[in-house]
């Protein structure tokens, strides 16, 4: 499973940022990672330099091999959250789609 961080010019801490979201990303979807063939992380902050209520976003788009890419959105007061909201969205509807292809009636 190859890992790609995106991160927006206005967040601070970018390459600590970027190392620390790989691991968290690796760790929340290992059981997923024979089935994955890429994620795609973009995390940014909506408002810039106001701090205005939920303005973190990550948007993470997942590529099963073989089947289309699953994308998912959060947004949080800090990127940590909405990194670990996206994330578990992500983890749902990857359990979804593997569940389809293994949990057939009759097979």
């Amino acid at each position: 499973m190859d890992v790609q961080i995106n991160t927006a010019n206005n967040v601070a801490g970018r390459e600590a940022l970027t190392q620390q979201l790989e691991e968290t990303v690796r760790a929340r979807l290992s059981r997923f990672s024979d089935r994955l063939t890429r994620v795609e992380v973009h995390v940014g902050d909506e408002n810039g330099d106001r701090s205005v209520g939920d303005d973190k976003r990550c948007v993470i788009e997942a590529r099963p091999a073989g089947r289309d890419p699953i994308s998912v959105t959060d947004q949080a007061g800090s990127i940590d959250q909405a990194t670990s909201g996206a994330l578990g969205k992500l983890a749902t509807a990857l359990d979804r789609t593997f569940g389809r292809i293994t949990d057939r009636k009759g097979h």
